[in-house]
C-alpha cells in the first residue's frame, strides 16, 4: 500500500469518526427508567428506553467508534513512518504552511465545495496526478490564492463559520493577521500570504457585499477578480500531493484544462505586467504539456469546454497540440 492509498484509507476512517460516530451515546435514568441518548454538539436526542434494540445500538456505536479510532491512529503512524522516505526521495513539494491550511479547510468540509486552490499552488495538484515534477521556477511563490465559490449565496449564508477564514488560519498559525477588517489578505510573521478571491459578478450593476466565510467581526472578505468564473465554475480537480515534510495533503483545484486556458488568456492581456504575463504563459504551457501526455484522458472537445469562450477553447487545443508531453516519474 503506497502513501496515497494509506492517506485515502485514513480519510475514510476519519470520515467515519466525524460523521457516523460523531458525538456520544449515553444512558440516562429518568423516573426510574433508562433511556439511550445521542449527543452531537449541543443537540441531544433520545433514542428510546433501554431494550435489546437500544443496547445493541449503543454497543455497535461504542465498538464501531473504537475500531475506527484505532484504525485512524494506525494509519497516521504509518504515514509518519513513510514521511522521511518521501522526503529522501524528494517527493515533498507542497510548502508545509500551504499543506496545513489545506488540511484545515478539508477537515471543515470547505475544500472543494466552497474553496478551490487557484494560482501557482494549483500546479501541485496537476503534477501529483500526472506523476511529474514541474521545474521549481514555475512553483516559486510566497502566497496561496483561495477562490471562494459564492454562487449559492443562500446556502453559503447557512454555512458561515463563526470564526471565519481568519479564525481557521489562526488555528494553523496564530501569527496570521489582516491589515484591517474586511481585507482579502492574511499574512503570517514569515511573510506568507493567504488571499481570498472570488469571481466578479457578470452584471456589475448587481454588486452585493463582498462574501466572507464567517460571522466574526474581523475576517477576510473575498476580492472580486474579473473572468475568475472560468476557474470558480470549472469542474473540481482533486489530487493527493506530498508536503515538504513528507506527509500527504489533498489539493482541490480547478480542472487543469480550465487552468491552462485561463493562464494562456492572462498571458495575452496587454494590461498585465510583462513579468506576470511571461510566467502565465510558462505555467499555461506546462499544464498543456500534461494535457498532451499524462492527463490526455481529459477530453478537449466542444462539449467538455463549453463553459469557456470559444476562442479560449480553440487556443487551448492549439497549445496542447503543439506541446511536448512530460514523461511521468516513477512514484
Amino acid at each position: 500500500m503506497d502513501c496515497r492509498q494509506v492517506f485515502d484509507a485514513l480519510r475514510a476512517a476519519e470520515g467515519d469518526l466525524t460523521r457516523r460516530f460523531a458525538g456520544s451515546m449515553a444512558w440516562k435514568t429518568i423516573n426510574g427508567q433508562d433511556y439511550l441518548y445521542r449527543r452531537r454538539g449541543r443537540v441531544e436526542k433520545s433514542l428510546g428506553p433501554r431494550s435489546a434494540e437500544t443496547e445493541a445500538m449503543e454497543a455497535a456505536f461504542r465498538t464501531g467508534r473504537a475500531r475506527a479510532d484505532d484504525l485512524a491512529q494506525g494509519l497516521r503512524a504509518r504515514l509518519e513512518r513513510m514521511a522521511p522516505v518521501n522526503v529522501a526521495l524528494r517527493l515533498g513539494r507542497v510548502p508545509n504552511v500551504v499543506a496545513r491550511v489545506l488540511r484545515r479547510l478539508d477537515e471543515q468540509g470547505l475544500l472543494g465545495p466552497r474553496i478551490t486552490v487557484v494560482g501557482t499552488n494549483a500546479l501541485f495538484a496537476y503534477e501529483a496526478a500526472a506523476g511529474v515534477q514541474f521545474e521549481s521556477g514555475l512553483l516559486a511563490t510566497v502566497d496561496v490564492d483561495l477562490a471562494l465559490d459564492a454562487r449559492r449565496s443562500l446556502t453559503l449564508a447557512a454555512e458561515l463559520r463563526p470564526e471565519g477564514l481568519l479564525g481557521l488560519l489562526r488555528k494553523v498559525d496564530r501569527s496570521f493577521a489582516i491589515r484591517r477588517d474586511g481585507d482579502f489578505r492574511a499574512v503570517n510573521r514569515d511573510g506568507f500570504m493567504v488571499d481570498l478571491i472570488t469571481a466578479a459578478p457578470r452584471d456589475l450593476r448587481r454588486r452585493a457585499p463582498r462574501p466572507r466565510l464567517g460571522t466574526a467581526a474581523e475576517d477576510l472578505e473575498a476580492v472580486e477578480i474579473g473572468k475568475l468564473q472560468w476557474l470558480v465554475e470549472a469542474p473540481r480537480f482533486a489530487s493527493v500531493a506530498i508536503a515538504e515534510n513528507g506527509l500527504p495533503v489533498r489539493v482541490v483545484a480547478a480542472d487543469p484544462r480550465f487552468f491552462a486556458a485561463h493562464k494562456l488568456w492572462l498571458a495575452e492581456r496587454e494590461d498585465r505586467e510583462p513579468e506576470k504575463r511571461g510566467r502565465d504563459r510558462l505555467q499555461g504551457e506546462a499544464v498543456a504539456g500534461l494535457l498532451a501526455g499524462a492527463l490526455s484522458s481529459l477530453p478537449l472537445d466542444d462539449a467538455s469546454l463549453s463553459q469557456l469562450p470559444a476562442a479560449l477553447a480553440v487556443g487551448l487545443r492549439g497549445v496542447v497540440a503543439a506541446a511536448p508531453s512530460a514523461a511521468p516519474l516513477q512514484w
